[in-house]
């Protein structure tokens, strides 16, 4: 069994679009012309968009932040993900994904990797999203904190 987290992308012209918005990708492999399958290496944080659409317009769309999780271990199974992985934000519907994705934004716009964000920030921004409320911003200052936190701890 691989530690590995395994990701299958989906692309068919305005049909479906699997895709990887951010994460260090430890594979990459071509499975055929539409279909791409990445690995994540355990505890890895990475963000999987999903859209479909049809002659109308958009179907349905979603971004799961998601962590990457070791062999044997407690995981949500996400579709087009195996085994699973810790879901730390989930938003469906158009609007939604457009706000994380302006969250996600934002943080690139100040310089902060976003695989170097804290688990608990994604949580914290799922939360107030589930509650209509809006997250608080990730700063530099917070980031700052939160890699001397992680250096103190175990």
């Amino acid at each position: 069994m691989s530690d590995l987290t395994a990701v299958e992308l989906v692309w068919l012209k305005k049909r479906i679009e699997n895709y990887i918005r951010f994460g260090k990708v430890a594979s990459n492999r071509n499975i055929d012309r539409t279909r791409r399958a990445v690995t994540f290496t355990p505890g890895s944080i990475f963000a999987f968009v999903r859209w479909m659409g049809n002659d109308f317009g958009t179907v349905a769309s979603r971004i799961d932040i998601l962590r990457a999780v070791a062999a044997g271990r407690r995981c949500s199974t996400v579709a087009y993900v195996r085994p699973g992985a810790e879901i730390l934000l989930t938003a469906i519907g158009w609007r939604n994904v457009e706000k994380v994705l302006k969250i996600i934004d934002a943080i690139e716009a100040i310089g902060i990797d976003l695989v170097d964000v804290p688990p608990d920030y994604w949580r914290h921004a799922h939360s107030r999203f589930a509650a209509r409320e809006t997250p608080r911003p990730y700063t530099r200052q917070r980031h700052e904190a939160w890699l001397l936190r992680r250096r103190i701890e175990p």
